[in-house]
């Protein structure tokens, strides 16, 4: 089981324009505002921008799955046809976050809160 997707990260190329355009978007200020990383927290979801996202592989939004065990989980997808492109790394707070692709090269994200 899955807490489902809370978490959506998007590659951003001008941090200060694509803030803009997240706050008024979600009509909220951000609740995490930092050169590396500015994130919000809106209905229950976390929007990320991650400037220069592509830098580190990102070719479009990533959408995190929220789950209890990221080890376990990472093993049942790559069992079933998946594979692993980011290994789980601690992104701070003991969350720690992985990305997979699917079959067709769909990249996908895990998160777990320790």
């Amino acid at each position: 089981m899955t807490e489902g997707i809370k978490t959506v990260l998007h590659p951003v190329t001008d941090l200060a324009a694509a803030k803009a355009v997240y706050t008024a978007l979600l009509g909220a200020e951000p609740t995490a505002d930092a050169p590396y990383y500015v994130g919000y927290d809106v209905a229950g979801q976390h929007i990320g921008l991650v400037p220069n996202g592509a830098e580190q592989g990102m070719t479009g939004p990533v959408a995190y799955w929220h789950v209890a065990d990221i080890e376990a989980k990472l093993a049942a997808v790559t069992a079933a046809g998946g594979t692993v492109q980011d290994s789980p790394r601690d992104v701070g707070g003991g969350r720690l976050v992985a990305t997979f692709t699917d079959p067709d090269g769909n990249v996908l994200g895990v998160l777990q809160d320790r």
